[in-house]
């Protein structure tokens, strides 16, 4: 390649633009996303974290209680309230 027809500075941003693709982030839905309103109403009337697992499990979806706490702890129906937070450590 001869460096007359070389653009340097459109080929960085051409480079830039490739790896900024390659950095995205992919988003899944979790797999709780269904049954969030009904997670959401269970934890308000007191159910802990090993229940909502266990009531999911009878739904076939298999999870730890602390997945159901970290997805419960990010919804806004929940934050700031005392039954999302997360424990401290």
């Amino acid at each position: 390649m001869t460096t007359d027809n070389f653009n340097a500075p459109e080929a960085l941003s051409e480079i830039r633009e490739q790896r900024a693709t390659k950095r995205r982030r992919s988003f899944r839905r979790s797999r709780l996303a269904r049954y969030r309103s009904e997670l959401v109403a269970l934890r308000k009337h007191g159910a802990s974290f090993h229940e909502l697992a266990a009531w999911l499990r009878s739904k076939r979806v298999k999870v730890s209680h602390t997945t159901v706490l970290r997805y419960l702890a990010k919804l806004p129906e929940l934050t700031g309230e005392p039954y999302a937070k997360l424990p401290q450590r």
